[in-house]
């Protein structure tokens, strides 16, 4: 069954995220993972969590065994520590679910 997932992070330097973002496209595709939706926010009016949030996301896998794989793939964690890591403050999981 398709797993997504609804983030939200606090990205503070575009350049080294949009990096970030080439980077995994690979590896996206050879875990059948994609984004469906990508909005920069200006303004958050409701949180659970104190973390700010002026990005937000819905990603995908085929399934949950291929979102675990691709998140602890050493090849994205390398790029995780190289990009990732310098241009996020902080990430919210807003929510995860399983789709037919």
């Amino acid at each position: 069954m398709a797993v997504e997932m609804v983030v939200g992070l606090n990205v503070y330097s575009d350049k080294v995220y949009n990096l970030y973002r080439a980077s995994i496209s690979p590896l996206l595709i050879k875990y059948e993972g994609g984004f469906r939706y990508d909005f920069k926010i200006n303004e958050t009016l409701i949180s659970e969590e104190s973390k700010e949030i002026n990005r937000l996301f819905l990603i995908f896998f085929k399934n949950k065994n291929l979102l675990n794989s691709f998140f602890s793939d050493s090849e994205y964690l390398k790029i995780k520590e190289e990009f990732f890591t310098k241009a996020v403050s902080s990430t919210t999981i807003i929510t995860e679910y399983e789709r037919p």
